[in-house]
């Protein structure tokens, strides 16, 4: 079972790094749009070039030591050298984020010394394989979950799985720019999707005849459980429209004319 903060953390993680992908992907394309590459990740400018990378790798160990310490309160193992069964979710959500860790990792590294250089296509094979390792984990995850719960974490599992095919094609065609698109559209989803669960189940807008008790969200008849499953279709339908209303104002406002190469003559722009 998880908590509001346990989805608010990775959903803070996901959304910043998805909003900078979605700017970054149609910046580059209206810069270049013949030279387009699809990118693993995006610089910045200037000395922050990596802040990227460092975002995934920090973010990504804070929540896999929370998930590995904090949240079993450092009991891993019990009886002798047994892993401690109640909390496996945990240490499955740990081993997801090592994944995301690794990617940031390896991705540093190719950038920044000579002892890993890895081309293009390599990282973002690596940051495939980083959500796979989550759309496993969130499948088999669900499967142990039913109800209103499980419908909520399916719909993860779809949008994670968006993710796995942008990255696999930034990877096969270097070139397209929307398999690089999609990828920030598939990792802003993730993020406000990690945070309408949070506030759905564990929050205050749970819907009318579900509750959380004992760790387990009940719904008093199939047709309360029903009626919830249609408000998460209904929420992730809002924010899909949110994503791509907002990714064609991005693109309106990057792809402005520049005032700079506006001539005024006579009160006329020419």
């Amino acid at each position: 079972m998880g908590s509001f903060k346990g989805h608010a953390l990775p959903g803070t993680l996901f959304l910043t790094v998805g909003i900078w992908r979605l700017w970054s992907s149609l910046s580059r394309f209206n810069a270049n749009p013949q030279g387009f590459r699809a990118r693993a990740w995006n610089p910045f400018s200037g000395r922050l070039e990596h802040l990227e990378l460092y975002v995934i790798v920090g973010g990504s160990f804070l929540d896999l030591c929370i998930e590995l310490f904090y949240a079993p309160h450092l009991r891993i193992f019990v009886n002798g050298g047994v892993l401690n069964s109640a909390h496996m979710n945990d240490f499955e959500h740990a081993g997801m984020l090592f994944m995301f860790f690794l990617f940031g990792l390896a991705a540093l590294l190719s950038q920044t010394t000579r002892f890993l250089p890895l081309p293009e296509e390599a990282l973002s094979l690596l940051g495939a394989a980083a959500f796979m390792a989550e759309y496993l984990l969130f499948y088999f995850h669900s499967t142990a979950h039913t109800g209103l719960e499980g419908h909520y974490h399916f719909i993860l599992v779809i949008l994670v799985g968006l993710c796995v095919g942008a990255s696999a094609a930034a990877a096969l065609l270097p070139s397209s720019f929307p398999a690089d698109l999609c990828s920030g559209v598939g990792v802003t989803l993730q993020g406000l999707w990690f945070y309408q669960t949070a506030f759905v189940l564990y929050g205050r807008m749970m819907p009318e005849g579900c509750s959380l008790k004992m760790d387990q969200i009940t719904c008093r008849s199939p047709g309360f459980q029903a009626r919830g499953e249609l408000l998460a279709n209904t929420q992730l339908f809002s924010l899909v429209l949110l994503v791509l209303a907002s990714t064609v104002a991005l693109q309106a406002f990057i792809s402005r004319p520049s005032q700079a190469h506006l001539t005024t003559t006579g009160g006329e722009i020419r």
